[in-house]
């Protein structure tokens, strides 16, 4: 167990089945829209892919470069961005693959959480793979407590922004994508519940 945790991190187990599947191959450009202190990065880092991504939290973003700089000492630390996700500064169709974990259920109201999965899509190039995991009120609709618009308040004493079915299969249209993988969604013994998206960027018709 040591030595897969040294290899792998603590690499979100859903991500870790896109790497099992040959959704992320060697020669893919990696984004990751709210990198935190990098736990899903581990792997990646040490197998030489070509790493990015952004975070509005100082402490968690400079672990992110420190852990860079360790396992990847090749990668420039510009890599690695003091940004939030609706306003980064690296250009469209930047990414093969953008990972965003446990990020966008963090939207105070729906006008937040439309930018900050605008902003995420906008660095995906046509073709590319958007995983996604956030909250969700999938299997708890009677557990969460409306506050707001979509805002919840959770068994678990926490507040977030809850997507459903309905909304991220709308979402996933209104992008311009298509679903990759079916939803699935985790609920944590009455507590909470997370939902992996995973969404294809449709490329432009002739």
């Amino acid at each position: 167990m040591a030595d897969l945790n040294t290899q792998f991190g603590d690499i979100d187990i859903y991500l870790f089945d896109q790497l099992l599947r040959g959704c992320i191959a060697p020669g893919m450009r990696i984004f990751d829209a709210g990198c935190g202190a990098g736990r899903n990065l581990v792997y990646l880092l040490k197998q030489g892919f070509e790493v990015f991504g952004v975070d509005s939290d100082a402490r968690a973003l400079n672990a992110t470069r420190r852990l860079a700089a360790t396992l990847a000492p090749a990668l420039p630390p510009e890599n690695f961005r003091l940004e939030t996700v609706e306003a980064m500064s690296f250009p469209d169709a930047f990414a093969d693959f953008v990972i965003s974990s446990a990020v966008l259920h963090f939207a105070d109201g729906d006008d937040q959480f439309q930018a900050m999965l605008q902003g995420t899509w906008r660095v995906l190039k046509p073709g590319g793979l958007l995983f996604c995991r956030l909250a969700s009120s999938i299997g708890m609709e009677d557990q969460v407590q409306r506050i707001a618009g979509r805002r919840f308040l959770l068994p678990d004493g926490s507040e977030r922004y809850l997507v459903d079915q309905a909304l991220l299969l709308k979402l996933t249209e209104d992008l311009g994508g298509q679903l990759a993988d079916p939803l699935k969604t985790t609920v944590v013994q009455k507590q909470r519940s997370m939902t992996t998206w995973v969404v294809r960027k449709n490329r432009p018709t002739a």
